[in-house]
């Protein structure tokens, strides 16, 4: 797939409509059930990929129309997690702690794909390439209460081999691109080295779509920096796995690109929009910020986005600061 230098896209959720659900940080609350709320998550869906079309986007998603939560929509299909039952977990950085989170009960296992429908579905009403997000494994330990395995270790290697089932039946299905959103690798670093880039590099087995890890901060909707790491001991040891490219967020924090030569000539995804509810910067800022990225890397590695999903602000004001930055790899494409 070449879909050319400084392509656009974004990282995943996009603001649901009113009519389908309110939106609590990062989870959703539905309004209907059953066949209705099925219904309205198609309309949803179909309303979110023409929206990116008419913006101009060059690589889409389905706008994650469908999940509650970006971690828990896929393991809640999994054998051995209960999404019934909660329990409390201390979630390190936790805004609130001790946290309601599912819990894993017994061996993990697939019972049968569950994003492939989704996959279609979008197909089905786009000719444009997709992008698809899972969670990556490292984010499903973090979220969830582990009452079965031994170690995190040996769980996080169960469910990237889960993982890898669904990635590779994404594949087949034709999906342009595989992302795994991984902000708990932003947390942990010493997990990264001690199993985080292992799993993820099980979970990418036979996969030879692009595919890109999302190195989350997790402040969307505005909330308070939570920088306690940066990029320069991740990106090395990720360089190690099978990863095509890195989602790295620039657009709000302080963070100097220089760091970004360790991708090497893997996809950057250069986070430079804010996905909280601030003002719309200015065409000229942005194309700054990508500029100074441009000093290290070759614009054919590098795509544009939001830093985070954009589930948590107003659909205008979405859409808004994608005009802006689709504007900004127009210009910087002329000008290069």
């Amino acid at each position: 797939m070449d879909i050319g230098p400084l392509a656009t896209t974004t990282v995943g959720s996009f603001p649901r409509p009113g009519w389908l659900a309110d939106v609590d940080r990062s989870r959703a609350e539905f309004h209907l059930e059953g066949a209705a709320l099925s219904e309205a998550q198609d309309d949803a869906t179909a309303l979110i990929l023409g929206e990116q079309e008419t913006l101009g986007l060059d690589l889409l998603t389905d706008g994650e129309q469908r999940r509650e939560s970006f971690v828990w929509y896929l393991p809640s299909s999994w054998e051995g997690v209960d999404t019934t039952q909660y329990g409390e977990k201390e979630v390190y950085r936790g805004r609130v702690n001790p946290r309601l989170v599912p819990r894993i009960t017994g061996k993990v296992k697939r019972k049968s794909a569950l994003m492939v429908d989704d996959l279609e579905f979008a197909k089905a009403h786009t000719d444009w390439p997709l992008k698809m997000a899972l969670p990556g494994p490292m984010t499903v330990v973090d979220s969830t209460l582990n009452e079965a395995y031994g170690d995190e270790a040996e769980l996080a290697m169960d469910v990237a081999a889960l993982l890898n089932e669904e990635l590779k039946d994404l594949q087949t299905a034709g999906c342009d691109v595989l992302q795994l959103d991984e902000p708990a690798m932003t947390r942990y670093h010493q997990k990264v080295f001690d199993y985080g880039a292992r799993a993820l590099d099980r979970a990418l087995e036979g996969i030879t779509v692009p595919t890109i890890v999302h190195l989350c901060f997790g402040y969307p909707g505005g909330m308070n920096l939570q920088h306690e790491y940066e990029y320069p001991d991740l990106l090395p040891a990720l360089m190690e796995t099978r990863i095509g490219g890195f989602a790295v967020e620039f657009g709000r924090s302080t963070f100097d690109p220089a760091v970004l030569r360790a991708c090497g000539d893997r996809i950057v995804m250069f986070g430079c929009i804010d996905p909280g509810a601030s003002p719309v910067p200015s065409v000229d800022a942005v194309k700054a910020r990508v500029a100074e990225a441009l000093q290290h890397l070759d614009p054919g590695q590098v795509w544009l986005a939001p830093d985070c999903g954009l589930m948590t602000i107003d659909r205008g004001l979405a859409n808004l600061k994608l005009a802006v930055m689709i504007e900004s790899a127009q210009q910087l494409r002329t000008e290069l």
